[in-house]
């Protein structure tokens, strides 16, 4: 599929600013960090900028964005209703967890387990409106909530062990940043191995017509005649992108150099908060190259009508 930049951008900042932030909640509850210490409150701030930019950058990808107010609608049904509400109770639930902070409430115990939950929540709900998508098969798997989550917490763990070494917290040991990481390239690699050819649907599939018929019955594979058009159609252009696959292949391994040995060799040679500041750059580098390539190699099942015979 075409990627929208817009919707690259949003995941992979949204996504680094809620890891961010249940970095930080959990460092709360676990005793570790007071939330009044300057270093907390730049976590804060950071995590809110990552969080917003996100979902103004979202924004652009909206035909009409007067029509914004539809996401809301259908809760019920629609991960993406879901992700906008959770997005929106995150910010009075976030302002309430900092009053009761500042107040030293015996209750910011629990609207901080609360936020963390919500800030879960919204991570998974961004995933699944590409996961449920039975057009997609590439999408429609595991390995998108898994990577999803995964990115984010190794996105926002990079990040609070930088905020952290910077501004003299304790910074959580080393194992348990790089794990999400770690989880992130298998996730990837599992993901590689399972889309690693075509086949996944077919045009037989999409026309119910099996490819083994009862015994009497002819059968066969059912191939396209005429696309119906004669230029390129919206279709076309939307759901036909072709990424060359010298360019794939140089930008995949880019992508696993950034999300995988990157982080870990740059902390380990720039000791300290440079080092960590790299290593979180390098690896949100790497998202952002993982999330385009995740749009620009998913093949939408209506390439099986304009002459491609598996997706």
């Amino acid at each position: 599929m075409k990627p929208a930049l817009s919707i690259v951008f949003f995941t992979a900042a949204s996504g680094a600013g809620l890891g961010l932030a249940m970095w930080l909640l959990a460092a709360q509850l676990s005793g570790d960090v007071d939330a009044s210490r300057p270093g907390a409150g730049w976590a804060a701030a950071l995590a809110a900028l990552l969080i917003v930019a996100g979902l103004l950058a979202s924004t652009q990808h909206l035909a009409n964005p007067r029509n914004a107010w539809r996401a809301f609608a259908r809760v019920r049904t629609s991960w993406l209703s879901r992700e906008a509400v959770l997005a929106v109770v995150f910010w009075p639930l976030g302002a309430l967890h900092l009053l009761l902070g500042v107040r030293g409430s015996p209750l910011v115990a629990a609207s901080a387990v609360a936020l963390l939950a919500l800030s879960f929540a919204i991570v998974v709900s961004t995933a699944m409106i590409y996961a449920c998508l039975k057009t997609v098969p590439r999408w429609r798997t595991w390995h998108t909530p898994a990577g999803f989550v995964a990115c984010s917490l190794g996105s926002g763990g990079l990040l609070w062990a930088a905020v952290a070494s910077s501004g003299g917290l304790p910074v959580p040991p080393a194992a348990l940043v790089l794990a999400p990481v770690l989880a992130a390239v298998l996730v990837k690699l599992a993901w590689e191995a399972k889309f690693a050819a075509r086949g996944h649907a077919t045009i037989n599939e999409a026309l119910a017509v099996p490819l083994s018929a009862p015994r009497g019955h002819a059968q066969g594979r059912v191939r396209l005649l005429d696309a119906g058009h004669s230029h390129g159609t919206f279709l076309t252009n939307e759901f036909g992108f072709v990424l060359a696959r010298e360019r794939e292949g140089a930008l995949r391994i880019a992508m696993f150099g950034l999300l995988g040995p990157a982080a870990p060799l740059l902390a380990w040679a720039l000791p300290g908060a440079v080092g960590a500041w790299l290593a979180a750059l390098a690896f949100a580098a790497g998202v952002l190259l993982e999330r385009w390539l995740f749009f620009a190699r998913a093949e939408h099942v209506v390439r099986l009508y304009h002459g491609q015979p598996s997706v």
